[in-house]
């Protein structure tokens, strides 16, 4: 049986926050260890680990003005292609 979309959705939203909930939990109980380990260390891929992944601020901004002045592009095609595979690579 097919499961709706809506019903997959909401399976990967609660499975994604129960995953970010144990890694807040796992990074509040090591992050200092591993900032200090970090901060040891001289190589700039612990440097950058310990930072975190990089944002764009301005390109985040951009997406957000063009959503809200309703200019941001949307292909409902590719959209539903993607909620179809997704719905049926679950099942």
């Amino acid at each position: 049986m097919i499961k709706s979309v809506g019903q997959n959705i909401s399976a990967a939203i609660e499975a994604s926050r129960l995953r970010e909930g144990t890694k807040t939990r796992a990074t509040a109980s090591t992050g200092s260890t591993m900032a200090a380990s970090a901060a040891a260390s001289s190589s700039p891929a612990a440097r950058m680990a310990a930072e975190g992944a990089p944002v764009d601020m301005d390109r985040i901004a951009a997406i957000k003005s063009a959503i809200a002045s309703g200019n941001y592009p949307v292909n409902p095609s590719a959209i539903a292609e993607r909620m179809i595979a997704l719905d049926l690579s679950a099942a």
